[in-house]
C-alpha cells in the first residue's frame, strides 16, 4: 500500500510507540526520514536509530528516549501537509512552546531546527513542531 505522506506516517508511528511505552519502533527507510531522525538524535529527542535490510525493504530501527519514566519528546505536531504547504522566510520562523520545543525545517541547504535555519540566513517549508 502506497503511503501518501511518509513524514506524517512516521511520526504517527513514533507517537503511537510512545503512548504505549515502547522502547523502539520500526518505520520504512528514505533519506528524507534519516535527515529528520538526525536532527532528533542531535537535539536529544530520540536515543538512536540504525538502518536494516528487511528481505526486500530496507527499515530504520528507531530507539526511543525516556528520562525518569518521561518520553523524550513530549507531543508532535504536523504543520505543513501534502495538501497545504507551509513556508516561512527567515523572520518568519516561529518560536515553538517560546523555545522549549523546536521547529523542524526544510531548507534549501538541507532538514534542520528552526534556529539553525534562522542562523543561516535561509527559510524553507515547516515539516513540523516538536516538544
Amino acid at each position: 500500500m502506497a503511503i501518501t505522506d511518509p513524514i506524517a506516517d512516521m511520526l504517527t508511528r513514533i507517537r503511537n510507540a510512545i503512548m504505549v511505552r515502547h522502547d523502539e519502533v520500526l518505520v520504512p527507510d528514505s533519506r528524507t526520514k534519516r535527515d529528520v531522525l538526525n536532527v532528533l538524535k542531535r537535539k536529544g529527542f530520540i536515543g538512536d536509530y540504525s538502518v536494516f535490510k528487511d528481505g526486500v525493504q530496507s527499515m530504520i530501527k528507531v530507539k526511543l528516549k525516556y528520562i525518569d519514566g518521561q518520553p523524550g519528546m513530549l507531543g508532535l505536531e504536523r504543520v505543513s501537509k501534502p495538501s497545504l504547504r507551509v513556508y516561512a522566510g527567515r523572520n518568519e520562523i516561529p518560536r515553538v512552546y517560546g523555545g522549549l520545543g523546536i521547529a523542524i525545517v526544510s531548507t534549501s541547504r538541507g532538514i534542520m531546527t528552526g534556529h539553525e535555519a534562522w542562523q543561516q540566513h535561509c527559510g524553507g517549508e515547516i515539516l513540523w513542531y516538536i516538544w
